[in-house]
């Protein structure tokens, strides 16, 4: 079950040495490391409006469309997670509700480079919009011409991204935690990357900047019984593979038939991908694994707890309500995940490295803080009052019963 890892010490030993250099020097510190990792020299960071609005010109019609299309499934599947005030009148007198109030500046983070990741701007920009964050800074690395992809801009337009920079990596991150000369500090950083990105994001945590959740290498689970089809299961597997060489996928199945021929499907499916070395390198991190029952590979599944997980199983119905750990799930022959990362609606920035035991999947919420209100009349004062002062005396915070004593005597 275990992920393949870089050494924490040497990680996060380089993560805090990136940091301080930004903290300290910002913007050149920034461009420093654009060039050690990326190899670009660049003027500037940030990308000016005219290079956004020409970006349309470089993306196709059709592209544009697909785009729309998907972001319209994804407005639609968040705007229904909107919060309706709600007032609870717990005791007579007393009234209690929350609201939601936005998260005012957000930096969302875009992988890019060798596979310009657009379908996160959506993930991400459309959920941010909704909730009413007043700033969204966009982030991504550039390729090797110090570009960014124009669907990357497009689509950043589109959603209503405010500004938008060319950096990408553990500099990144660190220049939306301190802020910097061209890069905003923001409140909470959202998206996926690598395990340099995950851990910068864990050591923002440090300087008081909020994350989504860690979200490393890409992985993916399959449970297939004798009703899948090796094909499809195959091209599942690999799709999350070729995400990186350190992504990880497994097979469980209770037939070893549907086992052998996945495995050759695999062999033949590799060969013609674009990114046919990096999907092979995440194969040897991966699995295929054959269980007892499909009950067992959901037993397994729960103790994995995988990013995407696909039921691709007869009966799935049957086995849904023992799902406990899982970022999202796909649900039969033709539920596959590439659905979830483009264009079913549901967001695809999920937890990774087994947090799906605990964090969930981004969503409206995770753009908004939740605020408490309490509203108490003069009856509903008399009515919990003796409450609050006993429990208040037993826990020797007289000035806690006081608060309250004066507002009694003061109807009497």
């Amino acid at each position: 079950m275990q992920r393949s890892a870089v050494e924490q010490k040497e990680l996060f030993t380089l993560v805090n040495q990136i940091f301080e250099e930004i903290r300290k020097d910002g913007d050149k510190a920034v461009f420093k490391y654009n060039n050690v990792f990326d190899k670009v020299d660049l003027e500037k960071l940030e990308v000016d409006e005219k290079q956004v609005k020409d970006a349309s010109k470089n993306v196709s019609t059709e592209l544009q469309n697909a785009i729309r299309l998907a972001k319209n499934n994804i407005e639609k599947f968040h705007a229904a997670q909107q919060h309706k005030k709600q007032v609870i009148e717990t005791t007579k007198g007393v009234k209690c509700w929350r609201e939601n109030r936005a998260i005012e500046k957000v930096g969302i983070y875009v992988p890019g480079g060798s596979a310009p990741l657009f379908s996160t701007v959506l993930m991400l920009g459309v959920p941010a919009k909704l909730a009413g964050c007043k700033e969204i800074v966009l982030c991504t690395p550039p390729d090797k011409n110090g570009k960014i992809n124009p669907a990357i801009l497009y689509t950043a337009q589109l959603v209503g991204v405010t500004k938008i920079f060319v950096v990408g990596g553990i500099q990144a991150i660190g220049a939306l935690t301190f802020g910097t000369k061209s890069i905003p500090k923001v409140d909470k950083i959202f998206g996926p990357g690598n395990q340099y990105v995950t851990a910068a994001k864990q050591v923002a945590l440090n300087f008081g900047v909020a994350i989504d959740m860690p979200a490393g290498p890409s992985e993916v689970l399959v449970i297939a019984d004798d009703s899948a089809n090796p094909e499809f299961v195959a091209a599942d597997l690999l799709s999350q593979a070729e995400h990186g060489a350190d992504s990880q996928v497994i097979l469980l199945s209770d037939n070893q038939k549907i086992v052998e021929q996945t495995l050759q499907e695999i062999k033949n499916q590799v060969k013609v991908l674009t990114r046919q070395e990096i999907a092979e390198q995440a194969l040897k991190n991966s699995k295929a694994i054959i269980l007892k029952s499909i009950d067992e590979c959901i037993e397994f599944s729960n103790e994995y707890a995988p990013e995407h997980l696909i039921l691709a199983a007869k009966k799935y119905a049957n086995y849904t309500k023992n799902i406990s750990n899982a970022g999202s799930v796909f649900l039969g022959n033709y539920s596959c995940e590439s659905a979830g990362d483009y264009a079913s609606g549901t967001n695809h920035t999920l937890p990774t490295n087994g947090y799906a035991r605990n964090y969930s999947g981004i969503s409206l919420d995770s753009f908004v803080k939740k605020i408490t209100f309490q509203e108490l009349s003069k009856e509903g004062i008399q009515r919990i009052g003796p409450a609050i002062e006993l429990m208040a005396e037993t826990e020797q915070l007289m000035a806690h019963k006081n608060a309250v004593t004066v507002r009694l005597k003061s109807i009497k």
